[in-house]
């Protein structure tokens, strides 16, 4: 992992230094660790978390705008017909665009959760080295 400070969503984040370079924890780069976000354990875990929440939230909100996507009139006159079929075009585009976000989202969740994977496939290297150099943890 990189050096230099790890993001913390909580945190107040400052922009770019006078110079123009970001520093660790900010996109753009983090000295030779190269372009992205250093992240420690929990919070990429957490993040994992919070995108599939939010994931599970869209879902949620399918469901009502399915409801919308087959409304039907009140009446059986044009009027009735003609209303009810433009709120069937809305609650339909409404579904479709929140299915893509919540598709956005559980991507998302997965790009932390395969990080999370490099990131204990890094620790275990880096403690089998410590250990085969007989140092400990």
């Amino acid at each position: 992992m990189s050096e230099g400070p790890v993001y913390d969503p909580g945190e107040d984040w400052e922009l770019p230094g006078p110079n123009g370079v970001p520093r660790a924890g900010s996109y753009g780069g983090a000295g030779d660790a190269g372009a992205g976000f250093a992240y420690d354990e929990e919070t990429l875990r957490e993040l994992m978390h919070e995108w599939n929440d939010l994931a599970n939230e869209f879902a949620s909100d399918v469901n009502a705008a399915r409801l919308i996507a087959i409304t039907e009139g009140p009446g059986v006159e044009y009027a009735s017909l003609g209303n009810a079929e433009l709120i069937r075009q809305s609650g339909s585009a409404l579904t479709t665009t929140l299915e893509e976000r919540e598709a956005h989202c559980r991507a998302m969740a997965a790009k932390f959760q395969a990080a999370l994977g490099k990131y204990a496939s890094a620790e275990d290297a880096h403690s089998t080295e410590i250990k085969q150099t007989g140092g400990s943890l």
